[in-house]
């Protein structure tokens, strides 16, 4: 029987993680006769398979202002909790409605309930599934006590209750061992370990006809390297450490950064801005030509996928503090492209061991990191040995194939043997 996959959460469009690993999901739900669904406050999937619901996106101003009255000490007003059950009735009603309306067997929350962005969405859907004893499966990225920004709050209750729920009809799916650890020693709760994924059964396509002028696009010379830090300009990507990589180089090199700050605030890149420009390093910032798919921009010029610019890289910096995974890494290592990582807490436990053969940092840039990266900048045979052993490694422990078996141990705990047969 085709079982019919609804995923929930504030949004599913662009390229943050959870909008790409629902991607990811969604691909093995389909290629294993299941339809899947979208509900969410900001959509970019197909419009016959979704229910758009701009009331569950963190950036509704009306959700905005209540999220902000949440994440205060003291006493929670009594006005406070009634707006909260007010939205919270509201959300419950379309999550009926989603159900009903596509017939969903099994619900997916994205992130929904375990980071509280949204608190009344997080209260709307464990009281759906309490209510309908709906099976789930909650994926989850971000906990909320990993987050300084959420540990002072006037809500302990909700997040204690909802973040994650503790429902028998709900599986719960983490994206790194510390995770699990976590939910276990916090709440109780087991889970299931499924790590972030590519289809490293498919090899990427690389230079195309399309593609092919992206270097002169970005503004990169014909005698630079392309460094490209593939993120979002945020605190915890530990930007500046790239920046001090590239000038100590010694090299000519353009430091392309994909991605705009997004909706936390413009104030470290400013940082990042004047930090390049106090080295000497020729930063570019390229988020107005650079998307989550090709198209034009308003002026007419043409926007590239990330996918477009990783062909084109001759290293990629990944120096983040903290990552719930590391969406970035996985792409550098299917590009085949050298890699400069911070030894961060999640890579150091869950990737790292795996063996793949990277330049690596301690929180700071170190001579050895500069004489490590200049020697794997020279060697194109040392490249090449790097990208293949890193690709072979991915693909046992980071591949789709390994996505559908987990996956697939969850459904045979919902339907049986059926699920074998999709």
């Amino acid at each position: 029987m085709r079982k019919k996959v609804g995923f929930v959460s504030f949004r599913f469009a662009g390229t943050d993680g959870v909008s790409l690993e629902t991607q990811k999901w969604a691909d093995i739900f389909e290629r294993n006769n299941c339809e899947c669904y979208y509900l969410g406050g900001e959509l970019d999937t197909p419009e016959d398979h979704s229910m758009l619901a701009p009331y569950l996106h963190f950036q509704e101003p009306e959700v905005r202002e209540t999220y902000q009255q949440c994440f205060v000490g003291g006493t929670r007003p009594p006005e406070l909790t009634t707006t909260l059950h007010r939205h919270r009735e509201i959300i419950k009603k379309t999550l009926y409605e989603f159900v009903e309306k596509f017939d969903i067997d099994i619900l997916v929350p994205e992130n929904a309930v375990t980071i509280p962005l949204n608190i009344p969405l997080g209260m709307a859907i464990t009281e759906f599934i309490a209510e309908t004893e709906i099976d789930t499966i909650a994926h989850h990225h971000d906990f909320f006590w990993e987050r300084k920004r959420f540990l002072v709050n006037c809500v302990w209750d909700y997040l204690n209750s909802c973040y994650p729920p503790h429902l028998s009809s709900v599986q719960h799916v983490v994206i790194n061992t510390s995770g699990q650890n976590q939910l276990a020693l916090r709440t109780g709760i087991s889970s299931t370990l499924i790590p972030n994924v590519m289809d490293f059964e498919t090899p990427p396509v690389g230079i195309d006809d399309y593609n092919a002028d992206v270097r002169q696009a970005l503004g990169v010379r014909d005698d630079e390297l392309l460094v490209l830090q593939p993120t979002r300009v945020v605190q915890r990507k530990g930007i500046e450490h790239a920046i001090e990589l590239v000038a100590r180089m010694g090299r000519k090199a353009a430091f392309v950064i994909s991605h705009a700050s997004g909706d936390e605030g413009y104030e470290y890149q400013t940082r990042v801005h004047e930090y390049a420009d106090m080295l000497g390093i020729r930063a570019l910032f390229v988020q107005d030509v650079i998307g989550d798919k090709r198209g034009t921009t308003p002026d007419g010029r043409k926007v590239y996928s990330l996918q477009d610019v990783y062909p084109h890289a001759d290293l990629v910096t990944y120096p983040s503090i903290f990552e719930g995974f590391g969406n970035a890494f996985l792409e550098a290592i299917y590009f085949r492209k050298p890699i400069m990582v911070n030894n961060y807490s999640i890579y150091s436990h869950d990737i790292k061991p795996k063996g793949f053969k990277v330049i690596e940092m301690d929180d700071f840039i170190s001579s050895e990191t500069v004489k490590e990266t200049n020697r794997v900048l020279d060697s194109k045979d040392l490249q090449a040995e790097m990208a293949e052993t890193n690709y072979d490694l991915a693909l046992r422990h980071f591949s789709y194939r390994n996505l559908e078996k987990k996956l697939w141990g969850i459904a045979r705990a919902f339907y049986g043997v059926e699920a074998e047969d999709g």
